[in-house]
């Protein structure tokens, strides 16, 4: 290859050889190297134990590759964005703030801390929280913020981390669409106290299906997070798998098993396996989806579509492109979202998703439904006095005007024929408009 395995993240990915990175990925996803690691746990059984020591191995290795000194795996990137609140001391009577363009669950956990979700609207360009936003819905009552690397693309974190700064907030990285994208010379998962990955099926690495993880370079909120994701139980630190108490501790009578509330967040041996094995590829993994976004863009520029516009990426930012976003502009190509997407399709497109619902006008958030009536909802706690009663149209201006013009074009396809096919069908989509 002509770059280091180490720079595939950062360099222009018009200069990577596409047949060498691609050669690197298993067509249906799993590879060698993860049967091999699924064997391991196999061979060694399951019982009260973590076969194979996998989870600690896991471990170990995501903390390594972001170079940060704790890595806490969990079942699921939900499960660790609400260990983490709960780590940080977050409850009833707080608020946070989380973006309304977003997947609901990055507000749910806020929720299930029983604290009150505050929506920031997005900047119009890149789609990431909008920092001057964020500053605007800051009260005495913020405890924290989860600025979404939505996409692939970092947040812009400095100014994220100035007005966290002057309040005293906790900054949790919700990095569940972005693997080794940088920001101003930082990895993004390093920036704020805490980072969640997660670890689904769509992302660029999974562990089977679902999965997450926590990294921070902070011990006791690390601790607090591997307690919150597994029972509160007093014996469990946060060096790489402390995921069960030593026997010789457990089985004596005298124990007294639970100092904090937790939950039941325990990643498998044969998940950490699957993840595991994709970590040893992850650079060929992100590289791919930095390819495929970029041979889209060039699509749209040699046809000379002024029509479908493409992200910004700031300078001092990467991308990772979980998917590649355009705006499209209905106007100016004479028809709507719906029959883009069907010609698309009709040419031989995959589909393609439009933009979440912006969370705040899900039926669930309108109507506060969490707890059955809307009184039962934090808002309504006695403990909580701030002035969030409500969610309405015109919260978040910005995101709603982008709701029915986002494209999100897919990056994950694992061969070359695929990503050929997708590019082709664009080209011949572009074409039929003329």
């Amino acid at each position: 290859m002509s770059h280091e395995l180490e720079n595939l993240a950062t360099v222009d990915p018009g200069t990577l050889d596409r047949a060498e990175i691609f050669r690197h990925l298993p067509p249906n996803r799993v590879g060698e190297a993860d049967r091999r690691y699924m064997d391991e746990v196999l061979a060694d059984g399951f019982g009260n134990k973590e076969s194979a020591d996998m989870p600690a191995r896991f471990e170990r290795a995501f903390a390594e590759r972001f170079g940060v000194p704790y890595a806490i795996s969990c079942n699921s990137g939900s499960g660790t964005m609400l260990a983490c609140l709960l780590a940080a001391g977050v409850g009833p009577g707080d608020e946070v703030i989380v973006p309304t363009v977003t997947m609901a669950a990055t507000a749910f956990v806020v929720l299930q801390c029983g604290a009150v979700p505050v929506f920031a609207d997005c900047d119009p360009d890149t789609f990431t929280i909008d920092p001057a936003d964020v500053r605007d819905k800051v009260t005495e009552f913020t405890r924290a913020v989860i600025p979404v690397t939505v996409f692939g693309l970092p947040a812009d974190f400095d100014a994220i981390g100035a007005i966290a700064r002057d309040h005293s907030l906790v900054v949790i990285e919700d990095d569940a669409q972005c693997f080794l994208a940088w920001y101003r010379g930082r990895l993004a998962g390093t920036i704020g106290d805490a980072a969640s990955f997660s670890l689904q099926g769509s992302k660029h690495i999974t562990s089977g299906g679902d999965g997450g993880m926590v990294i921070t370079a902070d011990e006791e909120l690390a601790t607090g997070v591997r307690k919150a994701a597994i029972q509160g139980y007093s014996a469990l630190g946060a060096s790489a798998g402390s995921t069960m108490m030593p026997r010789d501790i457990r089985q004596d009578w005298a124990f007294e098993r639970h100092t904090h509330m937790g939950y039941n967040f325990r990643m498998s041996a044969m998940q950490s396996a699957l993840g595991l094995a994709q970590l040893e590829r992850l650079e060929y993994l992100v590289a791919a989806r930095r390819i495929i976004a970029h041979q889209y863009r060039q699509v749209i520029r040699e046809e000379g579509c002024r029509w479908l516009i493409p992200p910004v990426v700031p300078d001092g930012s990467t991308h990772s492109y979980w998917s590649f976003t355009c705006k499209l502009d209905e106007e100016l190509l004479g028809v709507d979202w719906r029959s883009f997407r069907r010609t698309f399709i009709e040419h031989g497109g995959d589909g393609l998703y439009g933009l979440w619902v912006p969370v705040h006008l899900e039926p669930v958030f309108r109507n506060l439904s969490f707890y059955g009536a809307p009184e039962r909802a934090p808002h309504h706690d006695p403990r909580y006095r701030g002035a969030v009663k409500a969610y309405r149209t015109g919260d978040c201006p910005t995101a709603e005007r982008l709701r029915n013009s986002l494209c999100l074009f897919k990056t994950g396809s694992q061969t070359l024929a695929k990503v050929d096919s997708q590019l082709d069908a664009l080209r011949r989509t572009i074409r039929h408009y003329g």
